[in-house]
């Protein structure tokens, strides 16, 4: 089975809103204690205090989970193809 790569560095993603202005946010990967999964906490970019927008969990299989409130279910899959899709630029 191949391994897929995913973002392993802080990023911004652009994040088209279903309702509300789209805006840029901070994606900044993490690893779950005791798990081979992924985690990637969401926030608000270019503020002091930014607004905490949830986290996107991938287990070993590549199956990803949102876990917040704040986004669409459009917008879930939005972030979640960033993070898969990610190639960082040299």
């Amino acid at each position: 089975m191949a391994t897929k790569t995913y973002l392993c560095t802080e990023a911004k993603a652009w994040l088209k809103r279903k309702a509300g202005p789209d805006e840029v946010i901070k994606v900044i990967p993490d690893v779950i204690n005791g798990s081979n999964g992924l985690c990637y906490h969401l926030y608000t970019a270019f503020e002091d205090n930014p607004d905490y927008l949830g986290r996107v969990l991938f287990d070993t299989q590549g199956y990803w989970i949102y876990d917040g409130n704040d986004l669409s279910i459009t917008e879930q899959e939005q972030v979640a193809r960033f993070i898969i899709n990610y190639v960082e630029v040299l």
